[in-house]
């Protein structure tokens, strides 16, 4: 049976305009042309699947239930369009982190790559045939050392990011 391909997608900066430790769907601001990408991505047989780092939790900034909140909000935006998420994936870790249950030097802080390689193992994913879009060179390191091609987005319509990359 063939693997899946996904579109892995950093949240702050390229799904959404960066604000400091987003927390509150109040707050989120969609990129120009992400929904169509993850709509996209659905469409052409992409899993879309977000991966981000979440340091505000161990910081102190906000709860965990914070994130995963906002990530049920955002899915149910994109299903309002026609689209979905399918997975999300979030560290948070930080090794300087006020909160001691969290302070830690792990795999899953990108650059590491641990949450791609999660996601790689869980959805049946094939490196290869997929790519990581992300706004920080954090994010390609990420994706390299998975095995998966990176894309780093510098701003403009996402969706045309995407299907460029795709067709390179």
């Amino acid at each position: 049976m063939p693997k899946n391909k996904a579109i892995f997608f950093d949240r702050d900066g390229t799904l959404n305009v960066d604000v400091d430790y987003l927390h509150d769907p109040a707050d989120f601001v969609w990129t120009e042309g992400a929904i169509d990408a993850v709509r996209w991505a659905n469409t052409h047989g992409y899993l879309a699947i977000v991966v981000t780092n979440q340091s505000g939790v161990a910081r102190g900034y906000f709860p965990e239930n914070d994130v995963t909140r906002l990530h049920d909000w955002m899915n149910a935006e994109l299903q309002k369009c026609g689209a979905h998420i399918d997975a999300f994936y979030y560290c948070p870790h930080h090794p300087a982190a006020k909160i001691p249950a969290y302070r830690q030097d792990c795999d899953c802080r990108k650059p590491a790559p641990g949450l791609l390689l999660r996601a790689l193992r869980e959805h049946d994913i094939d490196p290869a045939a997929s790519l990581m879009i992300g706004d920080a060179p954090r994010d390609i390191t990420c994706a390299e050392q998975a095995g998966v091609r990176g894309v780093l987005y510098t701003g403009g319509d996402l969706c045309a990011a995407v299907r460029g990359a795709i067709n390179t």
